[in-house]
């Protein structure tokens, strides 16, 4: 068994390389984090008509999202009630109905059980298919297109659920009038442990000029609009936190357009300017990286991607390219090949990034280096509340705040604390005042 505070200590910034490999916490995980939180499943534009489905997964049960007659969506557990096979073998596509491939049970597009072969000389009486359709995910959220699910009837509302987060949030996907569709998917495994990922665009910012620097330079002469502002000795920029472990941080003064966007993207939104900013109603911005706990994350150029868990050492990210639906296609496409540069299996950004994951990976399969405590104490700027940005921020780009806060809510829901303790805690610890 795991001792979260042998595992986890927030107050003085240090982490034991257990988090990482534990094989008991990482089943807490699965059950506690990712059986409680708001998922992301699917977006409207994935699911233009009736029957149209995407697979996705809520940590590791696979479930499938379906566009019923009404318009409305179903999701449900991807697994026959029979023996427990997959009910649909495609990543994506549009169905009437789904069939086991192992004998044949069929399921309508709700998930209800409609036909199981030789039913009436092999099944008794008794047998009754009402009781014996797909587990649905019983709560979805659709927020402005993007659509969350959560098994747990007592998590928050979803918009409570994201709280402060939804203004950062609102910055990469309400940008523009016409909304956002998704235009190309990419998938791949890495094998090192799906937390590494979630900390990144979570708060750390610093890695960047280190890790990045060669291809942030090969950008550069390249034409993009990345300057040298993340190499300033104290660069400009900011991180944000948010109740339920959500995060983000991005580089640059405000105003400045954001540097790791395609620059056909930034002329398009110059000519739209005024637009945009009718639609936003304030001084909201796309910037930087973030990540609304547990793994959806957002880069800033049109990378949206979640990270799912495959083990204690194994993950697999699921990348979309995300562009304003009625931008141009010669935009829509800059966009894409600046996403594949970048943040894709091949991408400059990415590999960097990959490497570093792996190797720490494999330095944890020592007995020193996983009782080995990580320092997380990049925290000399504190984190405050400032009236220009909601929540809680940290007027530095380099710190470990945010990450630190991830990991104190983290451990709320592995310890199995119930949803109405969490709310109360973490309500009087960012605001002093009880619920």
């Amino acid at each position: 068994m795991f001792d979260l505070d042998q595992i986890i200590d927030t107050e003085n910034g240090r982490i034991s390389g257990r988090l990482y490999t534990d094989p008991v916490l990482y089943e807490a995980e699965l059950e506690e984090v990712f059986g409680r939180t708001w998922v992301f499943l699917a977006h409207d534009s994935m699911l233009p008509r009736t029957g149209s489905y995407v697979q996705n997964y809520i940590g590791e049960d696979p479930v499938v999202v379906v566009r019923q007659k009404d318009g409305s969506v179903v999701a449900f557990l991807n697994q026959c009630r029979h023996r427990g096979m997959r009910i649909c073998r495609a990543d994506r596509g549009t169905a009437k109905s789904f069939m086991c491939s192992f004998h044949g049970w069929a399921y309508g597009l709700d998930g209800a059980l409609l036909s199981v072969p030789h039913r009436e000389d092999t099944y008794p009486d008794s047998f009754d298919p009402a009781q014996l359709g797909a587990v649905k995910v019983p709560r979805l959220a659709n927020y402005k297109g993007f659509i969350f699910g959560t098994w747990d009837a007592d998590a928050p509302e979803f918009e409570d659920y994201l709280g402060d987060a939804a203004w950062y949030l609102d910055g990469y996907i309400d940008r523009w009038p016409g909304g956002m569709e998704a235009i190309a998917v990419h998938k791949w495994v890495l094998p090192a442990n799906w937390k590494f990922n979630v900390e990144q665009p979570t708060g750390d910012g610093q890695h960047a000029e280190i890790s990045h620097i060669s291809a942030i330079e090969a950008l550069k002469s390249g034409g993009s609009s990345f300057d040298r502002a993340s190499r300033r000795p104290v660069p400009e920029g900011r991180q944000w936190q948010s109740t339920y472990g959500h995060g983000g941080s991005w580089v640059g003064a405000p105003g400045r357009e954001i540097a790791n966007a395609s620059p056909a993207l930034v002329a398009w939104e110059r000519e739209h300017a005024d637009a945009v900013a009718e639609h936003m109603g304030d001084t909201r911005e796309r910037r930087g990286h973030a990540n609304i706990f547990p793994n959806f994350m957002l880069l800033g150029n049109g990378t949206f991607r979640v990270t799912h868990p495959r083990g204690t050492d194994e993950m697999e990210i699921w990348a979309w390219t995300f562009v304003p639906r009625e931008a141009p296609d010669e935009v829509k496409e800059a966009v894409r090949l600046d996403v594949l540069r970048t943040f894709s299996p091949s991408g400059m950004f990415e590999q960097d990034d990959a490497e570093n994951w792996e190797e720490m990976q494999r330095i944890l399969r020592g007995t020193k280096a996983r009782k080995q405590g990580y320092t997380y104490d990049m925290r000399r700027v504190p984190a405050t509340r400032d009236p220009d940005y909601p929540g809680v921020s940290t007027a530095h780009v380099y710190s470990d705040n945010s990450v630190l806060a991830m990991y104190d809510f983290y451990r709320d829901l592995v310890s199995g604390t119930p949803w109405n303790e969490i709310s109360a805690r973490r309500t009087v610890a960012a605001t002093g005042k009880e619920q």
